[in-house]
């Protein structure tokens, strides 16, 4: 759909481990087969890649020499913004860690992602260490700042019922451009998986608050993997994106009344969505969301909203 428009794909990872690959030819290649035209994307950490010895705190930086490495190799299009990884709780420390970001970056260090996704229920497994309330802690308000010192943004993954402390760190840190990834988090699986008006509801509510400060951003994505509790990688063929945005649309019409469109960015988040639909499937999927805005809008959240947040 629509193949002329061009898109911006703010949120995705590479790695090659435990025999699965994916790599910058690979994603590539699939973007260019899926019709769509991909001006530039941005790599999100992934745990991939850490250096295997010195200080446990810089061990980070070995993902961002990684990713720079391959993304030279790429001539530009692929990972033309880093999003790396560094623990916010060192306070005022974290910034040797960010300086040691920059120098591997090749002048592609856009922000750090700073992961607290928790829940209580087993079922909902998280990859990163994480504790309830971490964004509220004073020792990350102190490292998030070094962030905005830098002029750099924080990506932040938390599920729907930790959006109170993006709010409050938001408050804490006005100067600091924050991104919450996939859509905020709603849950599908396990206790929740039975719950989706209420979780909904839940989701809307604390989103809500957060549209008024604006140092706050939000990528519309992650609603493929199978935490949203959609199910599609069970059905016996990937869904089409008319199934998708249907899917979709109520999650997309909140965060756009929220947001609005120069706040508001799509994402594809593959490889892992990737387990619930094809490239060509959710950038169609996004088309058809955003095709009721205006020419300029819908240019803004294909891409704009992700040029000027990610500094392309």
């Amino acid at each position: 759909m629509d193949p002329q428009l061009p898109i911006v794909d703010p949120h995705h990872h590479l790695w090659d481990r435990g025999g699965h690959t994916y790599l910058p030819a690979q994603f590539a290649a699939e973007a260019d087969a899926s019709g769509h035209r991909l001006l530039s994307s941005v790599y999100v950490e992934c745990l991939s890649h850490y250096l295997d010895s010195g200080p446990e705190h810089l061990r980070p930086v070995g993902e961002t020499a990684h990713v720079a490495q391959l993304a030279r190799s790429a001539q530009g299009r692929i990972a033309a913004g880093i999003i790396a990884y560094a623990d916010l709780s060192l306070g005022d420390a974290a910034d040797e860690v960010l300086e040691a970001h920059a120098q591997q970056a090749e002048g592609r260090l856009r922000g750090i992602r700073y992961s607290t996704a928790h829940d209580s229920d087993p079922a909902i497994h998280s990859a990163y260490p994480t504790h309830p309330g971490m964004l509220r802690e004073p020792a990350v308000h102190a490292g998030a700042a070094r962030l905005a010192q830098r002029g750099l943004t924080l990506d932040v993954w938390v599920y729907f019922h930790q959006l109170g402390d993006v709010l409050e760190l938001a408050r804490a840190c006005p100067d600091l451009s924050i991104v919450i990834d996939h859509a905020g988090g709603p849950i599908g699986l396990g206790a929740y998986a039975l719950r989706r008006e209420q979780v909904f509801r839940a989701w809307r509510a604390a989103l809500k608050p957060l549209g008024v400060l604006p140092n706050v951003a939000l990528k519309f994505g992650g609603l493929a993997m199978p935490l949203p509790g959609f199910e599609w990688r069970k059905q016996p063929q990937p869904p089409d994106s008319a199934a998708l945005a249907a899917a979709w649309q109520p999650y997309w019409e909140t965060c756009l009344e929220v947001f609005g469109p120069e706040r508001c960015m799509f994402e594809s988040n593959f490889p892992v969505d990737r387990s619930g639909c094809t490239y060509a499937a959710l950038w169609n999927a996004f088309k058809r969301l955003a095709s009721p805005l205006s020419q300029a809008q819908r240019e803004q959240v294909l891409s704009g909203t992700a040029q000027r947040v990610y500094r392309l």
